[in-house]
């Protein structure tokens, strides 16, 4: 199964090209608001209803308007813009532009007779209406040859000439108004444009010589295009905020950056979740096998799940080149499935496509979406990339399934919702042993208790380490498995050469993996290569700019190299990306600590405490801050409290050692790291470059614990 129409062919469209005049500049709920009552004054047109009735309109959305395409009638895009402006000029502020013209586009159609565009009508239709201000309908003269043949339109039509737009591309415009519909005005682009003498609009047909030149500029718009999206496509990339002339950034010089955002139900009330951020994941894991590709992560893109985002908002925030946008439905044993390919920097469709097969053949769907996104963005694949890229880890769908839903649980790093993600990640396995994403799935969320979640490391780790294990036996390849074992290694066997050799060995398999970078950071800022550290993190960040806890983790990571002032500029930018992080404000609390900002500090480690359900290292800190501040009883009632919860369920030693060690009982607190290390708590790790053990370090048993951890 691939699509349901696979054979592409020039089809004449009649476009409708719309968009909201100064909407960058509303707030967010305003631009909401208003393309709300757009869509509300769009779809209460008769030739809306009319058209859409007779499976003769194509709807393509456009992020602050939209395109509409009629399949048969040239009239009724025209007759649409006219219903449209008297509607707006009687009961709404919407400023409006709009643009008309009849093309060549490329149609994949369903077996619904629902269909998707691309092309050089849609591509044309848009330059026509950049032409305008707020009220124009603007028509090529395409359009407007039509309409002169019949006396109702003949008065409505003021030729304007012909301009250069977009590209080079030179469009003859048209301006449709009376006095009770459109602008009369010269839009004033074209006031300051270079245009040829204005022609009379024939009213005695298309002649030839018309003909020929509509086809001529239909082929340039579509040359140009494809021009323009190499250009943007192959932009050398932009710094990154925190890159300085000690740490430039180490970007590639040339960066295709796409994401695909969680698919969306095409009837709201039906959601599936799991299958909805399922559909991403899966195409996120294929199209990042290329490495002519960035794909942000999984993680950064579960915030733009909404049913009201705006694809091309999202494609900013998260500094990419284009989005891929879905819709999905399940019913019953079938799925359909509707995709697209948008350039964030000027809304344009790339590609688009439906599919509506059975839920057993959800993997055909994926292959060939994957490969029409690649074949869109013009990426160049090897043999091996093109194996990978349509690669199946599974033929069992309930295992996809259960895979799927187990990283539904197990993204959401809350302790309760990753214990839940092993159990789906088990079913899987148990369903097709060879599946290694199952394998990867259980080292993430065995890994991610370790640290988050108050789990002592022998109950977690080891089976981290062999679920990791299992995964690259099955696939060798797969780069992220490699930076979840590495993890592992230094964690728990604080084997720090093979921890570093995983790591690497991820980044040679994946360099666009931002999990990759970030597992090699970790291990050099434990072992104190802060710059070598640092320069990782900054490439993790550039690949995944809103992956949060990459931008947490380089806030820790300058406050291990005693960059306090870069660390919290880094941690102020990720709270602003998502305030209700507990890490972030558990790092940053950190940082205030070493720079004397006690009651801040406290602030920062309350909010942590509260916003991860209680994690330990939230409250030992809280305790040890007390202690500085010189109120004893406070951290000595904190000291009562975590053995209280020590009764319940584990509490890694380091954590309550970091209490006694600014109360000044340094025996109780080497004693307690002791034990850390008969329980290999992973605390450890930091050990060597965590500020707050800095009085330590002049002891010979505090130097006897690091050496006995590999880091000394």
């Amino acid at each position: 199964m691939a699509e349901t129409q696979q054979d592409f062919h020039l089809e004449i469209a009649h476009v409708l090209f719309m968009d909201i005049v100064g909407y960058s500049k509303l707030l967010i709920n305003e631009q909401a608001e208003l393309l709300q009552e757009l869509n509300r004054i769009v779809r209460n047109t008769n030739q809306f209803r009319n058209a859409e009735a007779a499976g003769e309109l194509i709807r393509l959305p456009t992020g602050d308007g939209m395109a509409l395409v009629f399949l048969r009638s040239a009239e009724a895009p025209v007759q649409c813009a006219i219903e449209i402006s008297q509607t707006l000029r009687s009961s709404s502020e919407i400023r409006l532009r709009m643009g008309v013209h009849s093309g060549p586009v490329n149609q994949v159609t369903d077996v619904n007779d629902r269909s998707n565009l691309a092309g050089a009508g849609i591509n044309i239709a848009q330059r026509v209406m950049d032409c305008g201000d707020a009220g124009h309908i603007l028509l090529s003269k395409r359009v407007a040859d039509d309409l002169a043949h019949y006396r109702q339109w003949q008065s409505c039509l003021h030729d304007l000439g012909e301009f250069e737009v977009k590209h080079g591309v030179r469009v003859h415009i048209v301006n449709l108004c009376s006095d009770d519909v459109g602008n009369s005005a010269v839009p004033e682009k074209l006031k300051q444009g270079e245009k040829e003498p204005a022609a009379v609009v024939s009213t005695t047909g298309t002649d030839a010589r018309w003909q020929k030149t509509a086809w001529i500029v239909a082929a340039l718009a579509a040359i140009a295009l494809a021009i323009g999206f190499w250009v943007f496509s192959h932009r050398g990339p932009q710094k990154p905020v925190n890159a300085t002339s000690e740490n430039p950034s180490p970007a590639a010089a040339v960066e295709k950056k796409i994401a695909v955002l969680p698919f969306k139900p095409i009837t709201p009330e039906n959601r599936d979740p799991v299958l909805e951020m399922g559909m991403a994941d899966t195409l996120i894991t294929k199209l990042g096998n290329s490495r002519q590709v960035i794909v942000r992560s999984l993680s950064s893109v579960r915030r733009y799940g909404g049913l009201e985002q705006d694809p091309t908002a999202a494609g900013r925030e998260l500094d990419v080149n284009a989005i891929l946008d879905g819709n999905l439905q399940k019913s019953g044993d079938h799925i359909r499935v509707t995709a697209r390919l948008i350039s964030v920097p000027d809304g344009a469709s790339l590609w688009a496509g439906t599919f509506d097969e059975k839920l057993t053949d959800v993997f055909t769907v994926q292959d060939a979406i994957s490969q029409k996104v690649a074949d869109a963005l013009a990426v160049q694949l090897n043999g091996e990339e093109k194996n990978r890229l349509t690669k199946r880890y599974t033929d069992n769908v309930e295992a996809y399934q259960l895979y799927l839903t187990g990283r539904y649980h197990l993204d959401k790093l809350i302790p309760p919702e990753i214990r839940q993600s092993i159990g789906f990640f088990q079913q899987a396995i148990d369903l097709d042993p060879n599946y290694a994403l199952p394998y990867f799935g259980l080292a993430q969320a065995n890994r991610s208790l370790a640290i988050t979640s108050d789990v002592a490391s022998k109950d977690c780790l080891p089976q981290a380490m062999a679920a990791a294990r299992k995964a690259l036996e099955i696939d060798e390849s797969l780069a992220e498995a490699h930076a979840s074992l590495s993890f592992c290694l230094i964690w728990f066997d604080w084997d720090w050469a093979n921890g570093e050799k995983e790591a690497k060995r991820a980044i040679a398999l994946n360099p666009n993996s931002s999990f990759a970078h970030f597992a090699y950071g970790h291990v050099l800022s434990d072992l104190g290569r802060h710059k070598e550290a640092i320069a990782e993190m900054a490439r993790a960040r550039e690949l995944d700019p809103v992956f949060l806890l990459v931008r947490a983790l380089e806030g820790m990571f300058f406050y291990h190299a005693r960059r306090d002032a870069e660390a919290s500029a880094s941690l102020q930018s990720a709270l602003e990306l998502d305030p209700n992080f507990w890490i972030t404000h558990l790092t940053l609390g950190k940082v205030y600590l070493q720079q004397q900002k006690y009651p801040e500090a406290i602030s920062e480690f309350t909010k942590a405490r509260e916003l991860s359900h209680g994690n330990s290292e939230a409250i030992g800190s809280i305790g040890y801050v007390a202690a500085l501040m010189g109120d004893k009883a406070k951290a000595r009632a904190v000291l009562e409290e975590l053995k209280t919860l020590s009764n319940q369920h584990y509490i890694p030693p380091v954590n309550i050692a970091l209490v006694y060690n600014d109360l000044g009982d340094r025996d109780e607190a080497l004693s307690l790291l002791k034990r850390a290390c008969e329980e290999r708590d992973v605390r450890l790790a930091l050990l060597k470059v965590d500020p707050r053990w800095d009085t330590f370090r002049s002891d010979p048993r505090f130097g006897a614990t690091l050496k006995r951890i590999g880091l000394e």
